[in-house]
């Protein structure tokens, strides 16, 4: 599966958008990403968002799909401020 290559800045506003949301400082929240702990990702969640990105998490396959969906392309615009 090939993966697809993100452009750094937008990765860094993802993040702070993301750590926003959750409530989490963007370093942390990507530091944990890096290693594979989501505990605090997991514990800013409701129970059944939480189980969704784990089962989404576990599943490398059903990862690319999600990420490559129409809708998380739109997603990712919207909380970009519409930059590419």
């Amino acid at each position: 599966m090939e993966r697809q290559n993100f452009d750094p800045k937008q990765v860094d506003q993802l993040l702070g958008t993301a750590g926003k949301k959750l409530g989490i400082p963007p370093q942390q929240l990507r530091a944990e990403l890096e290693s594979g702990k989501y505990d605090a990702v997991l514990k800013n969640m409701n129970q059944k968002d939480s189980a969704m990105l784990q089962k989404v998490l576990k599943n490398p396959q059903l990862l690319e799909k999600m990420l490559s969906s129409p809708q998380a392309k739109a997603l990712y615009q919207k909380l970009s401020g519409g930059k590419k």
